[in-house]
């Protein structure tokens, strides 16, 4: 029987699983795949819409009844947290409106702790595409953008008030905990999952030309300089490995938020 998979069209998602999503792991059982926003994939695991699904961390506390975190295919690093952009660097945030990307989203979780001292009055969710214009155009006083945003955003004529990965990283010696993988529990044994997409990632990385097509394909407009970034920076050692680091981060994350009264407790995976 296939399994039901969603992941975003975003580069890193499709070079790690190009190889699983095509039939390329001859131990693999069929996968139907659906793209969709993290926005939409948080909230869809929560209805238990898919047997395997990528979600951001932030929203784990609210899907480990019915779902398993697997140590594999994720987006975590060093250098790539969520950027606050407005057209003024030195803009004061009080009072202001913020576009975010979703509220579940590791993104806004990350804001909502970076801005405890000074919330904005109001925060809009946004499709991700719709921020940096809605900025530029002055729809927004200040939006938080991830992925490739990084690259293109002075295109918009906007500026960086902050980088939550550099507070993250200066606050915490970690990395930042972007996207989990997570298995649905009675449904995917998850140490045969993660031995399939352990097994997708190292294809993509022996052989990237093998997934180009795919992921140009599904990349939204971006240009292959861009997509190359991209993987270059989401795709990493935590990708294929979690370890200590990896689950600490989750850990701390979800620690100070909980704590912060902005999620509800978890079990520490460390």
């Amino acid at each position: 029987m296939a399994l039901s998979l969603a992941v975003s069209p975003c580069p890193n998602d499709t070079f790690v699983f190009h190889a699983l999503v095509h039939g390329l792991i001859p131990a693999a059982p069929e996968v139907n795949l659906t793209f969709a926003d993290v926005d939409v994939t948080n909230t869809a695991a929560e209805r238990g819409e898919f047997d395997l699904v990528k979600v951001s961390y932030a929203a784990l506390p609210w899907l480990m009844d019915d779902y398993e975190l697997l140590p594999t295919g994720g987006a975590l690093g060093r250098g790539c947290g969520p950027l606050v952009l407005a057209r003024d660097g030195k803009l004061d945030l009080t009072g202001k409106t913020v576009a975010v990307p979703g509220d579940r989203t590791t993104a806004y979780l990350l804001f909502r702790l970076w801005a405890a001292k000074t919330p904005p009055a109001r925060i809009e969710v946004v499709p991700f595409h719709q921020i940096m214009p809605g900025v530029a155009d002055g729809t927004y006083d200040a939006g938080l953008v991830i992925h490739e945003a990084r690259f293109t955003y002075q295109r918009y004529d906007l500026v960086s008030l902050a980088d939550l990965g550099e507070w993250w990283e200066g606050d915490t010696g970690l990395p930042i905990p972007l996207g989990a993988i997570l298995a649905r529990k009675g449904v995917v044994d998850p140490t045969e999952a993660t031995e399939w997409i352990r097994t997708s990632v190292s294809m993509a990385w022996a052989n990237p030309a093998a997934s180009r097509d795919f992921i140009l394909a599904n990349a939204q407009e971006m240009e292959p300089d861009v997509v190359d970034q991209h993987i270059q920076l989401y795709v990493n050692e935590f990708t294929l490995e979690l370890g200590r680091d990896g689950l600490a981060a989750a850990d701390a994350l979800l620690g100070r938020a909980a704590a912060a009264g902005l999620t509800p407790p978890i079990k520490p995976f460390v």
